[in-house]
């Protein structure tokens, strides 16, 4: 095998790239944008649309095996590709599942993998009747295409139903409910599996979302042992129930009181919530994900630390323009502190501009570290 394609070419790509180029590969990326993160480091850089036929047969005469950075792609034109013969990792088919939430939790529950309650809803006034009988906070979510909060809608009273329908262009987008969950932490955890059904997990990660977008990731969680012991089962659950071979990210919510353990959303791809295991574990998530997609052993997912946190560098309000960043030079005047910088040259309100790592023995000497570091993305002056 000399060349893997990589649909996307985003961080995620660039930070997949760089692990691939370690082991001796070449890369080929698909994505219409001619300055994106990867275009500096890829070997090929295929400048076309993610439902561009002649794009995906473009990489697919150059790739002998193909995999994905983000899951809102085109499933039917890797699926002919699949058909031809071409290897495809994680499968077309766990791609179309997991692309359909409502066909995600379906598969999920079929397992008898924990999810919130839920149910398709075909119009406002199925959503209505939901609400009624129920009488909690409900999302109302598009069933494709969202992320990062987009495509979700928080309803908590009648009055926001015709709202949210609206919102969400109920009329033309599938749209499904689910119960809002009343959690005490959401965590995650990213497992990679082999062709062969090894499988290897990472520890887990207790997230902070601000704006619905990933603000800080803590390892370890702040868990109970039988509640990771059961966070671990359920990850492991998730590839085999999605036959996943590559690197996933499985987000959990750990209920308040009950300590329930339910699954929220599954993601067939390396993942921003797994950034912190190139500083910390043993095998980073990228270079798992890359021997298990070319049939390589896979390396241990042991912490080579007592503790990590990995916050992003996000875009702040009204910061629109050509970027530059700020507070590196500080920041990295503290042994513990490693910045990643993705290379996108228009900062944005709200965008990922990189992220930075910090290790130590505890925990709480991450914290104290944290508070000293302020690295932002800011537009040129």
């Amino acid at each position: 095998m000399k060349t893997i394609g990589i649909v996307g070419g985003g961080q995620l790509g660039k930070m997949l790239i760089l692990e691939a180029k370690r082991l001796g590969f070449e890369v080929a990326v698909l994505d219409p944008a001619k300055d994106c993160p990867c275009h500096s480091i890829a070997d090929i850089h295929i400048v076309k649309g993610f439902k561009d036929e002649s794009g995906f047969s473009e990489l697919a005469k150059v790739s002998q095996v193909i995999t994905y950075e983000f899951e809102h792609i085109s499933a039917e034109l890797l699926s002919m590709l699949e058909d031809k013969g071409h290897k495809i990792f994680p499968s077309v088919a766990s791609l179309r599942t997991i692309q359909d939430k409502l066909w995600q939790k379906t598969a999920l529950l079929g397992k008898n993998i924990a999810v919130p309650n839920f149910l398709a809803v075909e119009n406002a006034k199925d959503i209505e009747n939901y609400f009624n009988k129920k009488g909690t906070p409900l999302f109302l979510k598009s069933r494709r295409g969202g992320y990062d909060g987009k495509g979700n809608f928080f309803i908590k009273s009648a009055s926001d139903i015709a709202l949210g329908y609206e919102k969400l262009n109920g009329n033309e987008n599938e749209l499904m409910i689910e119960d809002a969950v009343n959690y005490e932490r959401e965590v995650s955890v990213i497992a990679t599996r082999a062709e062969n059904g090894e499988c290897e997990v990472y520890p887990i990660a207790d997230n902070i979302h601000k704006d619905s977008i990933l603000d800080t990731t803590f390892i370890p969680a702040n868990i109970s042992k039988s509640t990771e012991k059961k966070v671990m089962e359920i990850a492991k659950s998730v590839l085999e129930c999605f036959n996943g071979v590559g690197t996933f990210c499985v987000e959990l919510f750990i209920e308040k009181g009950t300590k329930r353990v339910l699954v929220n959303e599954v993601a067939p791809r390396v993942h921003n919530t797994g950034h912190y295991t190139i500083e910390a574990c043993r095998t980073n998530q990228f270079e798992n994900h890359i021997r298990a997609i070319t049939g390589l052993g896979l390396g241990s997912a042991e912490m080579v630390v007592g503790a990590s946190i990995m916050k992003n560098v996000i875009g702040g309000k009204g910061e629109n323009g050509k970027a530059v960043f700020e507070g590196i030079e500080d920041a990295y005047k503290i042994k513990n502190v490693n910045a990643h910088i993705y290379g996108k040259t228009e900062v944005k309100e709200g965008r990922k501009m990189g992220h930075f790592t910090i290790t130590a023995k505890t925990l709480s000497e991450c914290v104290k570290i944290l508070d000293k570091i302020n690295i932002k993305a800011v537009k040129a002056k």
